[in-house]
């Protein structure tokens, strides 16, 4: 274990905890940026343990969010006076919309960490769901609060979050972008996404924690574990900053970013600049 190593590590925590809420694909850029340097690709595992660091980091931000719901769910369990409070249906679209990337993402296990992981897919991706976030942009009518959120709105919503199953796609960018297509907010979209997120993401850390102590991972457990902390703390930041971004600004920057960053990615690929 070199000091170049642990220096990696960081600077992918950093990358993570940057890009996993903005709609421009953490996954995407953990596999771009390690290419260009000629570090090498980290890994699905490695992704997957580090995307826990700003999972945890929505769960502190969100702590007393996530609090209510659990609280009058679980009363709702034992008490039907409950039931159909608005924190007690919160927590079941959560839980139905997580259901899709969950399924999916066992199914697929195999091909979604090797197949799926060429840059030419990568580039493709960050260009078509840069495009369709600008329409949905465009085109919805952002006028929905989140307590307008029903169980069509959910499921359609975590349809779209399993997408994000295919790198380049940004979970965030593809839940964010039904969201604005069914009417919503831009901040009741983004807060839902950020929910909508915890169950699938932290199960899928754990789910890939022994692949990713393997000895045949680029980066050691302990670098793994300093990518993760790293993606925590720059991860609050990124929340904090995007929720009161999103609530006066539009997405357009991320959707020219995304377009830019896939074209260029597929043009490097093309002279032979890049592997796939």
């Amino acid at each position: 274990m070199t000091s170049v190593d642990w220096w990696q590590a960081a600077f992918l925590g950093v990358l993570q905890g940057l890009t996993e809420f903005v709609p421009i694909s953490s996954s995407a850029h953990l596999r771009i940026f390690p290419e260009l340097f000629g570090w090498g690709d980290p890994g699905a595992a490695f992704t997957a343990v580090a995307q826990i660091g700003t999972e945890l980091a929505v769960v502190t931000y969100f702590r007393h969010d996530i609090s209510r719901i659990a609280s009058a769910w679980l009363r709702a369990l034992a008490n039907p006076e409950w039931r159909g409070h608005r924190d007690t249906l919160m927590g079941w679209y959560v839980i139905v919309g997580s259901l899709p990337i969950v399924i999916l993402g066992i199914a697929f296990k195999d091909v979604i960490e090797k197949d799926l992981r060429s840059l030419w897919i990568v580039g493709t991706t960050l260009v078509l769901l840069g495009l369709v976030l600008g329409l949905a942009e465009r085109v919805g009518a952002r006028t929905r609060p989140l307590d307008k959120l029903g169980w069509r709105s959910a499921v359609l919503l975590g349809c779209a979050q399993a997408l994000a199953l295919v790198p380049g796609v940004s979970r965030s960018g593809a839940t964010i972008s039904m969201g604005l297509f069914l009417g919503f907010e831009r901040e009741a979209a983004t807060r839902f996404a950020f929910l909508l997120a915890i169950p699938a993401v932290v199960g899928a850390g754990f789910f890939e924690l022994r692949d990713a102590i393997g000895d045949e991972n680029i980066y050691s457990p302990l670098q793994t574990l300093l990518a993760t902390a790293v993606s925590f703390v720059v991860g609050y930041a990124t929340i904090a900053w995007l929720l009161r971004y999103v609530s006066t600004h539009s997405y357009a920057p991320f959707v020219i970013y995304r377009v830019l960053l896939g074209t260029g990615v597929l043009v490097l690929l093309g002279a032979g600049v890049l592997t796939a």
